[in-house]
């Protein structure tokens, strides 16, 4: 039996990078021509959602999406959620139709073949260790809130090792970021995202991933110096979930 499942879960993770990295390759030509300008990420974003949808299905995941509040089409948001599978960032696009975001996401990605040649394109990507590294996603992020893109960062900065960690401590940036431009906070829970495909090789199973959009949390009218009360009212919002 586990001989079984260890064969399955071997080709299933080989499955994975293909349906990553095989429509990457097929659109490779028209995703080429729309990251040559920042005035084509809407539709490039398009493009990714239809990614993003071919690895899901193909992976046997399908999603069902609880909304206590509708974003609406056109304005600007700060998108977050908990983070602990690769799948997150998939889920996150096809649930998010009508208002394109980018990702600010760790540098490391970017040396992934193919993927990483788009990757460092379309997203704000930031070296952790690296304090200026850190002060330029703010700069980046601010000329992309001026186009009237939205912002999505995964607060707390990376997957613990310890997978007994329902919810790490949030970084505080996506609310710093969020204050400063008076944009809301958009809290989601990814409820299931760990079990159906966690990082460990040996595991997950394909099937129902949950996601729970919260109410908005308005920063219109605060200071910086709410940073820590609404961050921490946004991750007891997602942990409560996850808890459930």
């Amino acid at each position: 039996m586990k001989i079984t499942q260890y064969l399955f879960w071997t080709v299933w993770r080989i499955w994975f990078a293909i349906l990553v990295m095989v429509p990457i390759l097929i659109l490779f030509p028209i995703l080429l021509v729309l990251v040559i300008s920042e005035k084509t990420y809407p539709q490039f974003y398009r493009v990714a959602r239809f990614w993003a949808k071919i690895v899901l299905f193909g992976m046997g995941f399908y999603h069902r999406v609880k909304k206590e509040q509708k974003l609406e089409k056109g304005k600007s948001y700060m998108l977050v959620s908990n983070h602990t599978s690769m799948t997150d960032i998939m889920l996150m696009l096809v649930i998010v139709k009508d208002n394109p975001f980018v990702f600010v996401g760790k540098k490391e990605l970017s040396k992934i073949p193919i993927f990483g040649f788009f990757y460092k394109r379309v997203t704000i990507m930031v070296d952790r260790n690296n304090s200026k590294s850190r002060f330029k996603v703010f700069e980046l992020a601010q000329k992309r809130l001026h186009q009237g893109l939205s912002i999505c960062i995964f607060p707390e900065g990376g997957v613990p090792d310890d997978e007994s960690i329902i919810l790490d401590t949030f970084k505080d940036g996506a609310f710093r970021l969020a204050i400063e431009h008076q944009i809301p906070i958009v809290p989601m829970s990814f409820i299931d995202n760990k079990k159906r495909f966690p990082f460990r090789f040996f595991s997950g199973t394909p099937g129902r991933m949950r996601v729970k959009i919260h109410p908005f949390i308005e920063t219109e009218g605060l200071s910086v110096d709410s940073k820590q009360k609404v961050k921490e009212e946004t991750r007891q919002l997602i942990l409560k979930e996850l808890k459930f």
